[in-house]
């Protein structure tokens, strides 16, 4: 499972780092993924977010950074494939560490 706003950050770091097409084709990728569930944003979401971001209020988070963590929460997730430091704030073990 992943966020609709982490889709949001992946597809703005291709358009600024690369470019339209870029943007474009990792959109198609995660369109093509077979198996993936996209957890929409609503305001119940939106909620968790900002307890998530109040918690670990000394933590530079993004809101696609608090809805992973409150995912993985909801979900009881023990493992996260991830580099982002942030992934790890809550105890969950980072399959990939950078």
């Amino acid at each position: 499972m992943t966020s609709a706003l982490v889709i949001a950050e992946g597809h703005g770091w291709f358009l600024r780092r690369y470019d339209r097409r870029c943007s474009a084709e990792f959109l198609a990728f995660i369109e093509a993924l077979p198996g993936l569930t996209v957890q929409g944003f609503d305001a119940d979401e939106l909620a968790k977010v900002r307890h998530i971001l109040a918690r670990f209020g000394d933590q530079n988070l993004t809101m696609a950074d608090a809805h992973g963590l409150a995912i993985m929460k909801d979900r009881r997730s023990a493992v996260c494939w991830s580099t982002d430091r942030h992934m790890g704030l809550t105890g969950v073990a980072l399959g990939i560490q950078a």
